[in-house]
């Protein structure tokens, strides 16, 4: 049985790819089901964080930033029940892969008028996609929200223009997340009574959810 394929894919960078897929891989990971996941950016910040850890994960992390991703994930992933891909900005011949991988394709935005401008490219890439695999789902993800600001009460209605839904889940620009992956580590690892934990266990519950 081929496991269910989650992207996190963004042209513009800094908006929190890396994080979210590292936390929901470790999300559902805790909940019992055999997760990879697969660093597809060139930086390897994934893999750094995988590097970086003193004990072992609940999944591995692997780095595949080619645009033969879409052929050879059937065979790397083909024990897993999920596999996750960090998508590379920039790259958009590891974009088209990634997207051709996947089940679902989840884009991080930051509540910033430049990050609602530039989503244009990777929602291009996904209704191209689209035409060919029309089961494709696709949805935004605001991240690294600041509390109590006009930008982060708005970005809702400004992503609004473009053919792909809002997930509601909206995750909080937190310095805990940080300071957990200098630790090789997650939330759920350093601070599992955190804001910050609650909320990206309901975005995990979330993106199951919604790629079914």
């Amino acid at each position: 049985m081929e496991p269910i394929v989650y992207s996190f894919l963004n042209q513009k960078g800094g908006v929190g790819k890396t994080t979210l897929a590292i936390h929901i891989a470790d999300a559902i990971a805790r909940q019992g089901q055999r997760v990879l996941l697969i660093d597809a950016d060139p930086q390897g910040s994934a893999l750094d964080w995988a590097a970086s850890r003193k004990s072992e994960g609940r999944f591995p992390v692997v780095g595949l930033p080619k645009a033969s991703l879409h052929k050879e994930l059937p065979q790397i992933g083909r024990d897993f029940a999920v596999v996750i891909i960090d998508g590379s900005p920039r790259v958009y011949e590891v974009a088209r892969s990634a997207i051709i991988a996947s089940h679902a394709v989840f884009v991080p935005v930051q509540p910033s008028p430049y990050d609602v401008w530039a989503a244009h490219e990777i929602v291009d890439l996904i209704r191209e996609a689209q035409i060919f695999k029309p089961e494709l789902r696709a949805a935004f993800i605001i991240n690294r929200r600041i509390a109590n600001t006009a930008l982060g009460r708005d970005v809702s209605e400004a992503l609004a223009s473009y053919p792909v839904p809002v997930l509601k889940t909206v995750v909080g620009q937190r310095i805990i997340l940080a300071e957990s992956a200098a630790q090789g580590q997650t939330v759920f690892e350093t601070a599992p009574r955190h804001a910050a934990t609650r909320e990206l266990r309901q975005l995990a519950d979330e993106i199951v959810e919604f790629s079914q």
